[in-house]
């Protein structure tokens, strides 16, 4: 007798071994993260850190664990979707510079990506594969992004775009076929400009130089329309750009 009997559609009725452990491991990874939000929440801490000025506070007082917690509390602000990150990437240039800000900001943007990408594609992926007995052809999302080339690219285009969710874009593309190194280096690229301009904003605001710091805020709405400016750009001068940078 077989050890895993099936519907009549020919689906198991149980997960593969394989399958639920991993299952298993992406609710485990998602109820870590759950936990030490719901900590920090009730506790107080998280407000009190997110107030811009307290954190930058605690990161100095910390020293060379400082960037540590810029890391943690950026990696679990991705994650967790109500955590604002963006008092976090601000306090991280006003305590360390917009070039060691911008570091820690994008290695906390990266990781919480990437572990987002997991979570999603050990519970959504693979979830599915147990129910079907298949993994999810790749033509399901093909049908409109036909390659991982396009695919990168898209994910690239949303970092670049503020009003984006940045952690529903990180889940989305765990449930694709995007390959993982490919999510991490789009992201990596992506999240650069506006951790950079972040950083640099909460250096120029703690140096109290309000004119700079609106060039800041210019340059970052400049980058956030270059997504909508590439919609607007001739179909031929895109087909073009495709061509020379490959993207099929």
């Amino acid at each position: 007798m077989a050890r895993h009997q099936k519907h009549e559609d020919g689906a198991p009725s149980r997960f593969f071994p394989t399958s639920r452990r991993r299952i298993l491991l992406g609710v485990m990874l998602l109820a870590a993260f759950l936990a030490i939000a719901l900590v920090l929440w009730r506790s107080g801490t998280l407000d009190t850190l997110l107030t811009g000025d307290t954190l930058e506070q605690a990161v100095i007082r910390l020293g060379p664990l400082g960037p540590i917690l810029v890391i943690g509390l950026m990696t679990l602000a991705i994650v967790m979707s109500p955590i604002p990150s963006a008092p976090i990437a601000l306090a991280a240039g006003a305590a360390y510079g917009h070039a060691w800000g911008t570091l820690y900001v994008a290695i906390g943007s990266g990781t919480g990506a990437l572990i987002a990408f997991c979570i999603a594609r050990l519970l959504g992926y693979d979830a599915l594969r147990a129910w079907s007995g298949v993994r999810p052809p790749p033509n399901l999302l093909y049908r409109f992004i036909d390659s991982q080339n396009a695919l990168m690219a898209a994910v690239f285009a949303t970092r670049l775009m503020p009003f984006v969710s940045f952690d529903v874009i990180s889940y989305a593309a765990g449930l694709s076929p995007l390959k993982a190194w490919r999510f991490a280096v789009a992201t990596l690229l992506g999240v650069l400009p506006a951790s950079f301009l972040l950083a640099h904003f909460g250096d120029e605001l703690a140096s109290d130089d309000l004119r700079r710091a609106g060039l800041t805020v210019l340059a970052l709405g400049t980058i956030t329309l270059l997504p909508l400016a590439w919609k607007v750009t001739p179909v031929h001068v895109r087909a073009a750009l495709r061509r020379w940078l490959h993207l099929g």
